[in-house]
């Protein structure tokens, strides 16, 4: 199978900044490090076409190291192409900079990410919680929240 159009770009572009690229039932995922994150985007919507943010969101590798990755959807409108694009976040350092700059989309997906994830969006304009009450306490799609929620008994099965 060919490599992806815009994988060979940005290796021209960035290099050994690309950690790794995988494909797998015919989509491609890019990794690169969160620093660069803004720079990619920026890169894959200006030279490669990709103009629409379809979806962002954390996933919990509780247990590993990175324990979080921020994965963003990319679609490119003219050319009808998919991309995604991964960034690995320390569990002790749970930032990244926002790309509300380059995707307007993102504001909303990355309120979504930092509500339930506890990803810290860096120059986010308004990062809130956007799902949960503002007095809610933690993250529930962390894998160590606890299922029943904070100050609540365990669950003990149907009552009758």
């Amino acid at each position: 199978m060919s490599e992806h159009p815009a994988v060979a770009q940005l290796k021209g572009q960035f290099g050994d900044k690309v950690l790794k690229v995988e494909e797998f039932r015919g989509q491609t995922s890019v990794t690169v490090p969160k620093e660069e994150i803004v720079a990619v985007c920026t890169f894959l919507r200006d030279s490669c076409g990709y103009n629409f943010l379809t979806d962002l969101c954390g996933v919990d590798y509780l247990g590993r190291t990175p324990r979080f990755t921020v994965v963003y959807q990319l679609y490119n409108i003219g050319a009808h192409t998919r991309l995604r694009l991964k960034a690995e976040v320390e569990e002790g350092d749970c930032r990244i900079d926002t790309v509300t700059g380059v995707w307007s989309t993102a504001n909303w997906f990355e309120r979504e990410c930092w509500d339930l994830m506890g990803i810290d969006f860096v120059g986010h304009p308004d990062l809130r919680r956007i799902l949960l009450p503002e007095d809610w306490s933690g993250h529930p799609l962390r894998k160590d929240y606890p299922v029943q929620g904070p100050d609540r008994e365990p669950y003990q099965g149907r009552l009758s």
